[in-house]
């Protein structure tokens, strides 16, 4: 986020109640002003960058460079991916979102991580910032839920045979994730100019010079030095157990917020209009997981706490586990949904159930209710 990024154009609108967003608002607000906490910029943030970079920078070094056998190798490739992904969930994102510290320099010199790491700052903020965030589980406009052929994730996309398989074939599937980011989707959008349905401008200028640059420093560290000191099967071997390692945690991690039994799917009535206002329809789409663990909470930058990030993208997610008692209590005031999974595991099933949902010829359709029964 470099260079000054206009506004993608808002093609759907949403109900005009704020009364729910104001007092969540005023709410989390007043918390800050009592407790003296900040929003951004807080030293579990900064500890927490150093601990991840400099774990990925020791293992990366010893994979490279003092690894000699399979059984030591290998473990390390994996370590490289779930660090990478780690440095994703807690930095980048945090940096993508302007919540990393009220500093624009500090955020985008964190959201260039993503370039680092073979990926695009500026197609994510596209992708991720706008689209998915403004049009959350709205089918045909918020791009993350857009699997294309390969599976059927909402009640609203085409159902194919090949479907009925995709709670067992998905998994492996999303270990490519990296790899498309990394190798193809970047330079095919900069080829097409589209992202989805969605036109979006070509990076020009430092926006260029960025996305050029992080793809020449991650082909570097990836292949180029790994290539002076080993052979090149030996390279692609490891890069790939790295790079499943990472897609796959990082598919899994988003999926289980949003593609699961108790996420709603609504579709824009004939005027292109959400019915519910965005903070209930941020709420309604997103499925919080783990709530109770710190682990969890650390490892995964508090992406746990989805409905909190959703609702808040600027506040640092080390706030999330305090803030979502609050946002909880307003929900239930307001008579908003406040869905959770109490554990990982818990998500995963979720997850898993609604893949073979969609997936089954009788499964749930456009014209079908897209949302099942709250939890208990």
């Amino acid at each position: 986020m470099i260079g000054h990024r206009r506004p993608a154009p808002r093609t759907l609108k949403f109900g005009t109640d704020t009364a729910f967003q104001v007092e969540v608002r005023r709410r989390v607000d007043e918390y800050f002003r009592t407790t003296g906490r900040r929003e951004r910029d807080c030293w579990p943030m900064y500890l927490k960058t150093a601990i991840l970079v400099a774990a990925l920078a020791v293992a990366y070094v010893v994979l490279v460079f003092a690894a000699h056998a399979w059984w030591q190798s290998v473990p390390l490739a994996v370590v490289v991916g779930l660090v990478a992904a780690g440095i994703g969930f807690n930095v980048q994102h945090d940096g993508g979102h302007h919540a990393y510290s009220r500093y624009r320099a500090i955020n985008t010199l964190m959201a260039m991580m993503l370039d680092v790491m073979g990926g695009s700052s500026y197609y994510w903020y596209w992708k991720h910032g706008v689209f998915h965030h403004t049009y959350v589980n709205v089918t045909g406009h918020d791009t993350d839920i857009n699997l294309g052929i390969l599976a059927r994730v909402t009640p609203h996309q085409t159902r194919r045979v090949f479907h009925r398989w995709q709670h067992l074939y998905l998994w492996p599937l999303y270990g490519l994730l990296a790899v498309r980011w990394q190798l193809v989707d970047d330079f095919r959008r900069l080829v097409t100019g589209r992202i989805g349905r969605h036109h979006v401008r070509r990076p020009t200028g430092w926006d260029l010079v960025a996305l050029v640059a992080g793809k020449a420093i991650f082909f570097t560290w990836a292949f180029g030095v790994p290539l002076l000191v080993h052979p090149a099967p030996t390279v692609l071997v490891h890069y790939g157990i790295a790079a499943v390692v990472l897609g796959l945690t990082l598919s899994v991690v988003f999926q289980l917020a949003h593609c699961v039994e108790q996420a709603a799917f609504p579709l824009p009535a004939g005027t292109r209009r959400i019915e519910q206002a965005w903070a209930v329809h941020q709420a309604q789409t997103t499925v919080n997981f783990a709530r109770p663990s710190r682990v969890v909470t650390w490892l995964l930058g508090g992406l746990n706490f989805q409905i909190e990030h959703h609702l808040f993208p600027r506040i640092s997610h080390v706030n999330y586990p305090a803030i979502s008692k609050i946002v909880e209590r307003t929900c239930r005031d307001f008579g908003v949904a406040y869905a959770e999974h109490r554990s990982f595991r818990d998500g995963m099933a979720a997850h898993f159930r609604w893949l073979r949902r969609m997936g089954m010829p009788d499964g749930p359709t456009s014209n079908s209710p897209a949302r099942s029964a709250p939890l208990q």
